[in-house]
């Protein structure tokens, strides 16, 4: 039987009134607006890494995405060296977090936190720790969406 069926006895009713009563409210809203200002901040200034891509080097729009995603990690790399970005992910949550700066972000800060292990065994063991993860569910991704691809166009007569 699960906990959800049982009866509750009056001791557990009275505490979850009493830890409704002094949960601290979250300001849900507050939280998304930030997170939605700070991720589109972050997205705009990648926009303006491409554009500077586009006409100083004379990349094309789809050859300016690699620099561009390159240039983004490394600045959140920096950031985050300099503690900057762990400020900006305080404040915003998500909406530097989910940005690919926030990739750069993740790497390097556990490079840092096992930095005092030396470099091989401290950073270089634990630098690629959410590195690979993403890489391989990025690939295997890349995989299914092909794969999908290939079905429809093969099969499907698209």
């Amino acid at each position: 039987m699960s906990s959800k069926n049982k009866a509750k006895t009056p001791e557990q009713i009275q505490y979850e009134q009493l830890q409704k009563k002094h949960e601290t409210k979250r300001p849900i809203l507050k939280n998304c607006i930030r997170a939605f200002l700070v991720g589109g901040t972050i997205c705009g200034i990648g926009q303006a890494i491409t554009y500077f891509y586009i006409y100083f080097f004379n990349f094309t729009e789809q050859t300016a995405g690699n620099p561009t995603v390159a240039t983004m990690v490394f600045l959140a790399m920096l950031l985050t060296g300099f503690g900057v970005y762990d400020r900006l992910g305080q404040f915003a949550g998500a909406g530097s977090s989910v940005p690919v700066t926030g990739f750069g972000n993740a790497v390097i800060s556990s490079a840092i936190e096992h930095r005092s292990e030396g470099f091989v065994t401290g950073v270089g063991g634990n630098i690629f720790k959410l590195a690979g993860s993403v890489i391989i569910f990025g690939v295997f991704s890349a995989f299914v969406v092909a794969l999908i691809k290939t079905i429809l166009i093969k099969w499907g007569g698209l």
